[in-house]
């Protein structure tokens, strides 16, 4: 039990970023770096499933509480409630000890050390009870379960949130069709899902650079494109790469531009790694001074479509951030609109669920500009599965999508008249 210790407190240190200062889990990664590769790997599926399960963690704790804790007075002492609570119901450790685990952590806390005798009985009395029975809906906030609802239907919104219930696959593009790779399972294209465990960085293939990390529904935009064999495209806030590296590999003149120097850094590494050449400009997308007959788009998002992925993506945002991003998309949407040649081809791609950085974005686009049309996508092109399709033609994939899940993606394709 004390050599879990170091990776509870790392845990801790997560859900404490998450929640109170609205902090990506990946943000804080980094400082794991020197620890054991079992201890960070553990402290962050820890954090990740409290997360996950955060609303019916804290139903569940409700239940045993008098009164809300207050963070002035108690500390971190419901954060570590609700780690010992997910120990507990989610990853089934032993109750004893989730438990002295709790214990341990709030002691080393000045102020939640005063709630040990707390922590210690709430705990006892959630080992003999379960999440429940609506955990998916629990675990949604009602900024998004409401939005889903409208959008979508309360059928489709449960499925939805059932998905995120689950973390993701790791998914990988190859880099062509005869090389190294880990074991795995097709799914469609170049698309692979891993069914191998271990590090990314230690699976067959990876050093040799015959493949990268991308989630299926991630690789679709990209295909939206046609044949790019020689042609020239212009990859929008390319980061983290994935696109420009298909349209590298599918024998595209790349510029990929990025806005940020790190994000292209990881761009250039990449590219190294697996032997493909692309332009690189650091540059805000609404300035890119470029024009090609074909560009992608995959614009800044809430990226509720990667839930599966960020669990902390509900807890750190709000409607708000809707509003802000779709109109930071839509100022790139036209700018990039402005790249497109004569007769040239514009994707325009969001890992978001929501309708506003989607679907009203083109609706809105098409209606001011009406040299651009919408070029319907088939169900040939996404290999068969016409319910990826909306009425309009555009593309809409959800996390329940495919067998063990997929990214939520939207993407419409235009033509310049």
């Amino acid at each position: 039990m004390s050599e879990g210790l170091p990776a509870r407190k790392a845990a801790l240190a997560l859900l404490s970023g998450v929640l109170t200062r609205r902090r990506p889990l990946d943000a804080d990664l980094p400082q794991m770096k020197a620890m054991p590769p079992r201890d960070a790997a553990f402290a962050r599926a820890l954090a990740s499933q409290t997360l996950r399960h955060l609303g019916a963690l804290e139903a569940t704790l409700r239940k045993f509480l008098a009164r809300p804790l207050s963070p002035h007075k108690s500390g971190a002492a419901m954060e570590i409630l609700l780690l010992g609570a997910c120990e507990l119901l989610v990853l089934k450790t032993p109750a004893h000890a989730a438990v002295d685990a709790a214990n341990r952590l709030a002691a080393a806390d000045g102020k939640a050390v005063h709630f040990k005798p707390l922590i210690n009985a709430v705990l006892r009395k959630v080992a003999n009870t379960a999440l429940p029975e609506d955990t998916a809906r629990l675990s949604t906030p009602d900024w998004l379960w409401s939005r889903w609802v409208a959008h979508y239907g309360e059928e489709i919104a449960q499925r939805i949130a059932q998905a995120h219930q689950s973390e993701a696959p790791l998914d990988i593009t190859l880099r062509g069709g005869d090389v190294a790779q880990p074991q795995s399972t097709g799914l469609f294209g170049l698309s692979r899902r891993v069914t191998q465990e271990g590090r990314v960085e230690d699976l067959p293939g990876f050093a040799e650079g015959t493949w990268w990390v991308q989630d299926a529904a991630a690789t679709l935009p990209a295909l939206l494109l046609g044949d790019v064999r020689d042609k020239d495209v212009i990859d929008l806030c390319a980061a983290p790469g994935g696109k420009t590296l298909q349209l590298a590999a599918a024998g595209a003149r790349v510029t990929a531009v990025e806005k940020h120097a790190a994000r292209l850094d990881r761009i250039a590494e990449n590219l190294a790694r697996t032997g493909l050449t692309a332009a690189l400009a650091q540059s805000d997308a609404r300035d890119f001074a470029g024009q090609a007959a074909l560009v992608l788009i995959d614009a800044p998002c809430t990226a509720t479509g990667t839930i599966r992925r960020h669990p902390e993506l509900p807890w750190i945002k709000g409607a708000a951030d809707v509003t802000l991003m779709a109109a930071l998309a839509y100022e790139i949407l036209e700018s990039g609109a402005a790249m497109v040649s004569p007769g040239g081809t514009l994707v325009f791609a969001v890992c978001s669920l929501e309708r506003e950085e989607g679907a009203e974005q083109i609706a809105a686009f098409l209606a001011a500009h009406p040299d651009f049309a919408r070029d319907p996508v088939t169900a040939a092109e996404v290999f068969g599965h016409g319910d990826w399709i909306t009425p309009d033609g555009d593309l809409r994939t959800l996390p329940f999508m495919l067998e063990g899940g997929m990214d939520g993606f939207f993407a419409a394709r235009l033509k310049r008249l």
